[in-house]
């Protein structure tokens, strides 16, 4: 292994793409950063410029690599993560995009899925470890054909490209000539069979989507040929494609049954990896709102998790900071909650945007409890944090219970990670050790580039790569298990009044 070997590894989210070299001792260096846009014409539509997000995806791999010249470092390979279910459809002799790529937060055909449920739910669930759902990429390609003249004459001439994020840039990197898609990627498009490696093709057809539009599906960890010289600069093997949330658990060092990652964002997604063998939730389970996923797929075996997320935990700092005006901002608040021993008997549920586990719940709104006039600003902020910390324990919980198996460790990543206070918080209501990673907040990118090079290009494996984690801090569980049951039983019951509450509204 030679430290200054390296690999260029891409994360093309949503709001932004990143590139970076990770070298053989597992650091991340040379980075670049460039910025993309959402927009939102109506509610329900969600949007971005795929033409940018490829335009700013180039120009960030670029930047790396002449960096990376410059050090003295020799890139070996590239592997590419991004973010899952979004769309793109293309004119694949022109390259021109047929329409504004479809975000993964977008939910114009939620009613028209709802439609197919009852119907279809029950049938996917075991092949595709989840539901119907309310967003479809492929709905939406299948709407274009019959709606846009120029998507149908694309079709129609045999020039129409389709795919995820993924698809999209590694056709791009490829020098057009690459049409495939990931495990981990096909996964959260939800037409993709668990332990077949295989496309739904029912489900497909009555999607009204057409199989022949389908991308090649392949491993995590594949060959996808070549870069091309004329448009990267450097013609390298791609050798790893696969969700961001996914890379982040390789790039925690999270690869056995009972590991958990928890990433902090905007929201907070928790993946309990399962090993390989499908884990289903059964009818009465309380982790109605998790999904099965591939967490990763290579050498012709599938690893999965449960995965489940709450929508509104960064965002409910970003609420309270910028719409309600009662902190500075993110760190300060983040500060002062670390200030207090407690909240001071306040509660935060953490539904600024719906509730989506344990128990999916679109009409669910937040709320901030147990106010007196004791008190202050430090415990609302220690309520607010507390929220997210008592959110991210009940996904993990339920996921725990529908695996059948114990979490042994908590891997926190993220913008939130880098809060102390909050993870203890998830330590001490969880039960379960929490820890932050070095270089944490790239965790997508050493991940990546962990699967892209533990075939002999850098790692002789995946555990010899992921052994290059270098853990930062580790939180262990201060409370004893009388006094986490009453916290976590106060703050279920107002989850459960929330929950009561959205009930009586919808039978009036």
């Amino acid at each position: 292994m030679n430290s200054r070997d390296g690999i260029l590894a891409i994360d093309a989210g949503s709001s932004s793409t990143r590139a970076a070299i990770v070298t053989a001792d597992g650091l991340v260096s040379c980075l670049h950063r460039r910025p993309l846009r959402t927009h939102s014409a109506r509610s329900g539509v969600v949007e971005q410029d795929a033409a940018l997000i490829w335009q700013q995806t180039l120009a960030a791999c670029r930047a790396s690599l002449q960096q990376a010249r410059q050090k003295g470092l020799r890139v070996r390979a590239i592997g590419l993560c991004n973010q899952r279910a979004s769309a793109v459809v293309w004119d694949t002799v022109s390259g021109e995009p047929l329409a504004p790529a479809l975000s993964w937060q977008d939910s114009r055909h939620a009613a028209e899925l709802a439609a197919l449920a009852p119907h279809w739910d029950q049938r996917l669930r075991p092949r595709l470890g989840r539901p119907v759902g309310s967003r479809s990429p492929y709905l939406w390609a299948a709407h274009l054909l019959r709606h846009q003249p120029r998507v149908a004459r694309a079709w129609a001439q045999g020039r129409l490209g389709f795919g995820g994020i993924d698809t999209w840039l590694l056709w791009q990197l490829s020098g057009r000539r690459l049409l495939a898609t990931s495990a981990t990627n096909a996964t959260a498009c939800n037409a993709y069979v668990l332990d077949a490696h295989a496309y739904a093709l029912d489900w497909l057809e009555a999607l009204g989507f057409p199989a022949g539009l389908l991308p090649t599906l392949c491993q995590d960890a594949d060959d996808y040929g070549r870069s091309d010289a004329a448009v990267l600069g450097a013609a390298l093997p791609i050798r790893a494609c696969a969700g961001d949330q996914l890379a982040a658990a390789i790039g925690q060092g999270c690869l056995e049954p009972g590991q958990a990652l928890c990433q902090h964002g905007t929201g907070s997604f928790i993946d309990v990896l399962v090993g390989p063998r499908v884990a289903l939730a059964p009818a009465d389970s309380t982790a109605e709102a998790s999904v099965v996923v591939t967490a990763r797929r290579q050498n012709g075996v599938s690893h999965f998790a449960l995965e489940s997320y709450t929508a509104s935990t960064g965002a409910a700092l970003t609420w309270a900071c910028q719409r309600l005006r009662w902190f500075p901002d993110a760190r300060q608040l983040l500060a002062l909650a670390a200030s207090v021993s407690s909240a001071g008997g306040v509660s935060f549920l953490p539904a600024l945007a719906g509730m989506q586990s344990p128990q999916r719940q679109p009409a669910a709104r937040a709320a901030l409890q147990g106010l007196s006039l004791a008190t202050g600003r430090a415990e609302v902020a220690h309520a607010l944090v507390e929220g997210i910390a008592q959110s991210v324990t009940a996904c993990v919980s339920a996921s725990a219970d529908t695996a059948g198996l114990p979490v042994s460790r908590i891997m926190s990543g993220g913008t939130l990670a880098s809060s102390d206070l909050l993870l203890q918080l998830q330590a001490d209501l969880s039960g379960v050790t929490t820890c932050r990673t070095h270089q944490s907040e790239h965790a997508s990118l050493r991940g990546i580039a962990f699967l892209a090079g533990s075939h002999g290009l850098l790692w002789d494996d995946l555990p010899q790569a992921c052994a290059r984690t270098r853990l930062q801090a580790v939180f262990k569980p201060r409370i004893d298990f009388a006094e986490r049951a009453c916290r976590r039983a106060r703050w279920q019951a107002r989850l459960c009044a929330e929950l009561d509450h959205v009930r009586q509204e919808n039978t009036r």
